[in-house]
């Protein structure tokens, strides 16, 4: 399976088991990692709307959970006629792991619609670079993308 083809099938499949009773707005995402691993998600809602989760922020969950820190590119897919595009918070939760070069695929159910870069959705971002903690984990060895995963 090609590489945009493995991400369609994780996100299609992650977003048949998403939790939206209040939307009925079901949205999926996969992401694959800088060493090939594909780590998927789907949108979780909630009563109190403020805390749903993001399909896009799940599957960078599930990523860090697995002790992997860089993402290539990701796949969100959803239903409609509109692009389904990841909300400002999940671009720079992307902007956190990925850099402006990061292809963002927006997918409808039967198949790709858009090809984005990160930094064409989110322009002149904030990112780790700009943090002074960053800046002192270059100097010693690594940033937060490299990282070693603390566990406790």
């Amino acid at each position: 399976m090609g590489s945009i083809e493995a991400l369609f099938s994780a996100a299609a499949k992650a977003r048949l088991s998403a939790y939206a009773p209040y939307s009925g707005f079901s949205v999926g995402a996969a992401l694959r990692t800088v060493s090939g691993a594909i780590f998927s998600g789907a949108n979780v809602e909630n009563a109190a709307y403020p805390i749903g989760t993001c399909a896009e922020a799940a599957a960078i969950a599930a990523m860090v959970a697995a002790g992997q820190r860089r993402i290539a590119e990701i796949l969100i897919i959803g239903e409609g006629d509109a692009l389904v595009t990841p909300c400002g918070a999940c671009r720079q939760r992307m902007r956190e792991f990925a850099g402006e070069d990061a292809k963002i695929y927006i997918a409808g159910i039967t198949g790709v619609r858009a090809t984005f870069t990160l930094g064409v959705l989110l322009p002149a971002a904030f990112g780790p670079s700009m943090t002074k903690a960053d800046q002192l984990e270059r100097e010693h060895g690594g940033g937060p993308a490299s990282a070693p995963v603390r566990r406790r």
